[in-house]
Order: C-alpha cells, then sequence, then structure tokens
C-alpha cells in the first residue's frame, strides 16, 4: 500500500516505521525536520518537511495515489483540515485522524472522520485501521475501543462465541435490519449484519477479516 502519514511525533514515527517493515511505501510529513530523527533503522521510506494539510507538499507526498493517509500530530486542527484535504481534494478513500483532544471528539464526528482518541493511542492499533480501512470508531475507554463495522463473509453463520475472542474482543449488539439486539454467545450472523464491539488494542489485528471490506 502506499500510504502518507502527517506527523512525526511518537506515535507518527512508531507508526511509519511499523508501516515501513511490513512492506508498505511510505511517506511522512512534518514540518520539524529533526522530527525524522525519531524514525527508526528500519525505516526506508519517504520525508517531506512542510504542512500535512499544504496541497503543494502533499502533490510532493504523492497522495493522489495513495491508498490511506493519517494525521497524527498534536495539533486537532492540523489533524482536521490534512484529513478533509486528503479526503475532498485528493479523493483518498481510506483517512484516519487522532484525536489529541476529546473535547474536540464532535468535531470530529460532526465531519464523519474515523479516528483515534490521542491519548489511549498506540500505534499498532492505528496501523490495523489504515490497513483494513473499515469500520468505525464510537469511543475509547483505556485501552478498549468500541467500533462499528459490517461483518464480512467469513462471519455469515457463525456462532457469536466463534468470533469472540476472551479478554481481547466482545461483540455487544447486533443491527439487523430495523431490529438492533444483544447478542446470545449462540446467536448466528447473517448476512448484512452490522456489530457494535468492544476490542482491546492488541486484537485489532486478529479481528480485521471480520469486517467487510
Amino acid at each position: 500500500m502506499n500510504i502518507v502519514v502527517v506527523g512525526c511525533g511518537r506515535v507518527g514515527s512508531q507508526l511509519a516505521t511499523l508501516l515501513s517493515v511490513e512492506g508498505h511505501n511510505v511517506v511522512v510529513i512534518d514540518r520539524d525536520e529533526d522530527a525524522f530523527r525519531r524514525l527508526g533503522s528500519t525505516f526506508n521510506g519517504v520525508t517531506i518537511k512542510g504542512l500535512g494539510f499544504d496541497e503543494e507538499v502533499l502533490e510532493e507526498a504523492g497522495l493522489r495515489e495513495a491508498d490511506a493517509f493519517a494525521a497524527v500530530t498534536n495539533l486537532d486542527n492540523t489533524n482536521l483540515m490534512a484529513a478533509e484535504v486528503a479526503r475532498k481534494l485528493f479523493g483518498v478513500k481510506h483517512v484516519v485522524a487522532r484525536l489529541y483532544n476529546p473535547v474536540r471528539e464532535r468535531t470530529y464526528q460532526q465531519l464523519n472522520l474515523d479516528y483515534v482518541c490521542g491519548t489511549t493511542l498506540v500505534a499498532e492499533s492505528l496501523m490495523e485501521k489504515i490497513k483494513s480501512g473499515h469500520g468505525h470508531h464510537l469511543s475509547t475507554v483505556g485501552d478498549v475501543e468500541v467500533i462499528e463495522f459490517k461483518c464480512s463473509e467469513y462471519t455469515e453463520g457463525k456462532r457469536i462465541r466463534d468470533l469472540e475472542i476472551d479478554h481481547g474482543f466482545r461483540i455487544c449488539a447486533v443491527l439487523r435490519g430495523a431490529a438492533t439486539f444483544i447478542p446470545k454467545d449462540d446467536t448466528i450472523i447473517k448476512s448484512g449484519d452490522i456489530v457494535i464491539a468492544a476490542v482491546k488494542d492488541e486484537a485489532f489485528g486478529k479481528i480485521a477479516r471480520l469486517m467487510e471490506e
């Protein structure tokens, strides 16, 4: 995948390095050139000094050919503007923004942005969001995130208990047509089901196949 990351702080540098190690083509943008020193020795992507919402900088980063975009600075305004530019001007399909100040959460929701809370964010969970491009973040409590997603074909006909992960992933509600209900452990997933689930950060990589592409 071609991925552009805005922000090379602790989270951005970890994210970029993880993605690079997995073989993705990664471009990192930061207005502070010294920030690139945080990138690990295994990072073999491209770094660009500039503002993450500057169109010329994003053009240079190859955003028009990007599969995913992540704005993960510690400034919500920067993340919001960068995400909106990536989504609306460059047409990037998978856009994730970091929510640094929870007070701004309503703004992110109004813009219908997929986001992760900066106070509990870990690079690994953000990486899985970028790679999957699926699901919608609803809330964060400690190291547990509440997400909503449409079930993939893999889940059809399977029981809830066969999909859940002890102490890692729990389905809290199922939206089926006009009905919403709390499932039992023997509830069977049907085509078109949407679920609301609680997932711990370390379990994101294990549930990607449950989400519809």
